[in-house]
């Protein structure tokens, strides 16, 4: 199964395929430089000193037949062109989301939604974010009552793996409720 994880500048996308794939991850981290002064929105992230410029590639298998190929995608407007040759194929989506910043990961919703792309939102927690339940992030992203919403530290393995856990189930409930409705009548 091939699975985007997309989100905002900074939110943690390439550590969360880094902390859960089982193979060496593929990055494709550059280092800021001035030349993105003006054009990438570090507010918030100023810490930050790498960027995702085409994607980040990792691996793992959840039982035996079923493997997921995460795809990171960059975060940055200037890199969203990447972003259509990415999701191609893909069966499902994560939004990572950063409640610092949490307006960020709106596009990210948006590209999905228009797409007709399942997704859920993974709320990766900051020790200075905000603190909103999952249903105060589902408000304010405006998103069904049906998308999951999880909260997460993506530094950490298992709890990544829960992100991924949900998504997989999400996607077999949309599969099967697709399947049910496309069934003729009896």
């Amino acid at each position: 199964m091939k699975i985007l994880v997309a989100g905002g500048f900074g939110v943690g996308k390439t550590t969360l395929v880094g902390s859960v794939s089982e193979i060496r991850p593929l990055q494709t981290e550059e280092l800021l430089t001035d030349r993105g002064v003006g054009v990438d929105d570090t507010e918030g992230v100023e810490q930050k000193t790498t960027t995702t410029v085409a994607m980040d590639f990792g691996r793992i298998t959840i039982r035996d037949g079923l493997v997921l190929y995460l795809f990171g995608t960059p975060g940055q407007d200037r890199f969203w062109f990447m972003w259509d040759e990415l999701s191609y194929g893909a069966l499902g989506a994560v939004v990572l989301s950063d409640t610092r910043r949490l307006s960020d990961c709106f596009p990210a919703v948006d590209y999905f939604e228009n797409r007709g792309l399942p997704f859920v939102i993974a709320v990766n927690r900051f020790d200075d974010g905000y603190d909103y339940t999952p249903d105060e992030i589902r408000e304010a992203l405006d998103l069904s009552d049906g998308t999951p919403v999880v909260m997460c530290d993506v530094r950490e393995r298992t709890s990544g793996k829960e992100v991924l856990t949900t998504l997989v189930r999400y996607l077999l409930a949309v599969h099967e409720e697709t399947a049910r409705a496309d069934a003729p009548a009896l």
